[in-house]
């Protein structure tokens, strides 16, 4: 193949690579596109969860006992990162709304030169924040879960038709 025609070939999208590849393989071991729906759904959920860099092991400690698919869910966690970085300010503001708590700046090199001066007090103060926008997180995590759960679902089975499993799960 010359170097023309080996760039001429057509590549495997994002969308193919990220979303359909992880759900295929699954749905070839035989997992159920219920159990694939439901992983889809706490892994887009739980990828917002208003910490950074906690989903990791939020998507552990939930999924685990959950008997989630941990490939699905670990995938659609990371596709969902970028919607945590632009809802994490909404989750906090509407925290502090929430608790009537007076607005925080998050500007960066204002928390930097706080926590350098005073890490405890940093810690109270943004801590506070953090944890209304956890709260408000909580209250819509549930409705979140299910509706992804109940939009996916169909997709996944409609999916799983053109898919033959290679041995079933059980």
């Amino acid at each position: 193949m010359t170097s023309a025609e080996s760039s001429s070939a057509p590549h495997e999208s994002l969308v193919s690579r990220w979303v359909l590849r992880p759900i295929r393989n699954q749905l070839t071991q035989g997992t159920s596109p219920h159990k694939i729906a439901q992983a889809i759904a706490f892994g887009l959920t739980l990828g917002i969860f208003p910490i950074i860099g906690s989903t990791t092991i939020l998507t552990l400690i939930v999924g685990v006992p959950l008997k989630l698919n941990q490939p699905v869910l670990q995938a659609f966690k990371t596709l969902a990162a970028p919607i945590q970085w632009l809802l994490i300010l909404g989750f906090y503001r509407l925290g502090e709304r929430f608790f009537k708590a007076d607005p925080v700046s998050l500007s960066i090199p204002n928390m930097v030169s706080e926590f350098s001066d005073a890490p405890l007090p940093f810690f109270a103060k943004y801590g506070q924040t953090a944890l209304s926008g956890v709260a408000v997180w909580c209250l819509l995590a549930p409705l979140a879960i299910l509706t992804i759960y109940a939009a996916t679902k169909p997709l996944v089975q409609r999916l799983s038709i053109s898919v033959k499993p290679t041995h079933k799960s059980p």
